[in-house]
Protein backbone atom coordinates (compact mmCIF):
# COMPACT_ATOMS: atom_id res chain seq x y z
CA UNK A 1 0.00 0.00 0.00
CA UNK A 2 2.76 2.34 0.88
CA UNK A 3 4.67 2.08 -2.24
CA UNK A 4 1.33 2.74 -4.60
CA UNK A 5 0.70 6.08 -2.50
CA UNK A 6 4.38 6.76 -2.91
CA UNK A 7 3.42 6.26 -7.42
CA UNK A 8 0.18 8.45 -6.91
CA UNK A 9 2.00 10.94 -5.16
CA UNK A 10 4.93 11.05 -7.50
CA UNK A 11 2.65 11.02 -10.68
CA UNK A 12 0.37 14.01 -9.08
CA UNK A 13 3.49 16.13 -8.58
CA UNK A 14 4.28 15.62 -12.30
CA UNK A 15 1.39 16.92 -13.78
CA UNK A 16 0.72 19.78 -10.49
CA UNK A 17 4.61 20.88 -11.14
CA UNK A 18 4.85 20.51 -14.84
CA UNK A 19 6.64 23.72 -16.45
CA UNK A 20 7.12 25.01 -13.42
CA UNK A 21 10.95 24.88 -13.22
CA UNK A 22 11.61 26.13 -17.01
CA UNK A 23 8.91 27.34 -19.50
CA UNK A 24 9.16 28.80 -22.90
CA UNK A 25 6.22 29.23 -25.22
CA UNK A 26 5.15 31.25 -27.99
CA UNK A 27 1.51 32.16 -29.19
CA UNK A 28 -0.45 34.00 -31.76
CA UNK A 29 -2.30 37.12 -30.54
CA UNK A 30 -4.42 36.72 -34.24
CA UNK A 31 -7.17 34.07 -34.38
CA UNK A 32 -7.29 34.50 -37.68
CA UNK A 33 -4.33 32.81 -39.05
CA UNK A 34 -5.04 31.63 -42.10
CA UNK A 35 -5.57 34.86 -43.44
CA UNK A 36 -2.13 36.23 -41.76
CA UNK A 37 0.46 37.77 -44.06
CA UNK A 38 3.68 38.66 -42.12
CA UNK A 39 5.03 41.73 -43.78
CA UNK A 40 8.80 42.58 -44.16
CA UNK A 41 9.90 43.99 -41.11
CA UNK A 42 9.82 42.73 -37.39
CA UNK A 43 9.88 44.77 -33.94
CA UNK A 44 10.08 43.11 -30.24
CA UNK A 45 9.63 44.51 -27.41
CA UNK A 46 10.03 43.07 -23.56
CA UNK A 47 9.23 43.10 -19.75
CA UNK A 48 11.32 41.35 -17.03
CA UNK A 49 10.75 40.45 -13.51
CA UNK A 50 13.35 39.07 -10.85
CA UNK A 51 11.91 37.59 -7.66
CA UNK A 52 8.38 38.56 -7.96
CA UNK A 53 9.74 42.26 -6.33
CA UNK A 54 11.24 43.96 -9.03
CA UNK A 55 10.17 44.33 -12.83
CA UNK A 56 11.24 46.22 -15.75
CA UNK A 57 10.49 47.21 -20.07
CA UNK A 58 7.60 48.11 -22.04
CA UNK A 59 6.26 45.17 -24.08
CA UNK A 60 3.76 47.40 -25.77
CA UNK A 61 2.74 46.85 -29.40
CA UNK A 62 3.61 51.03 -29.65
CA UNK A 63 7.52 49.67 -28.53
CA UNK A 64 7.73 46.80 -30.34
CA UNK A 65 7.07 48.86 -33.53
CA UNK A 66 8.90 51.52 -33.11
CA UNK A 67 11.98 49.20 -31.89
CA UNK A 68 11.39 47.55 -35.81
CA UNK A 69 10.60 50.58 -37.62
CA UNK A 70 6.97 49.28 -38.67
CA UNK A 71 4.29 51.76 -39.47
CA UNK A 72 1.44 49.12 -40.37
CA UNK A 73 1.23 45.99 -37.59
CA UNK A 74 -0.55 43.16 -39.96
CA UNK A 75 0.66 40.20 -36.94
CA UNK A 76 1.77 39.74 -33.19
CA UNK A 77 3.15 37.37 -31.38
CA UNK A 78 4.15 36.67 -27.52
CA UNK A 79 6.50 35.10 -26.00
CA UNK A 80 7.05 34.12 -22.42
CA UNK A 81 9.12 32.41 -20.99
CA UNK A 82 9.51 31.52 -16.54
CA UNK A 83 12.68 30.21 -14.59
CA UNK A 84 12.08 28.29 -11.52
CA UNK A 85 8.37 29.51 -10.87
CA UNK A 86 8.32 32.95 -11.71
CA UNK A 87 11.65 33.58 -10.02
CA UNK A 88 12.74 35.08 -13.28
CA UNK A 89 10.01 35.68 -16.29
CA UNK A 90 10.51 37.47 -19.15
CA UNK A 91 7.37 38.28 -21.77
CA UNK A 92 8.10 39.64 -25.17
CA UNK A 93 5.74 41.24 -27.59
CA UNK A 94 6.48 40.57 -31.41
CA UNK A 95 5.08 42.68 -34.13
CA UNK A 96 5.37 41.76 -37.76
CA UNK A 97 4.47 44.20 -40.65
CA UNK A 98 5.74 47.30 -42.55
Amino acid sequence: MKKITLVVVAVLSVFILSGCVYTHVMTPYDTDLNKTTLGQKQGKASTESVLWLIAWGDASTAAAAKQGGLTTVNHMDREVLFVMFGLYSKTTTIVYGD
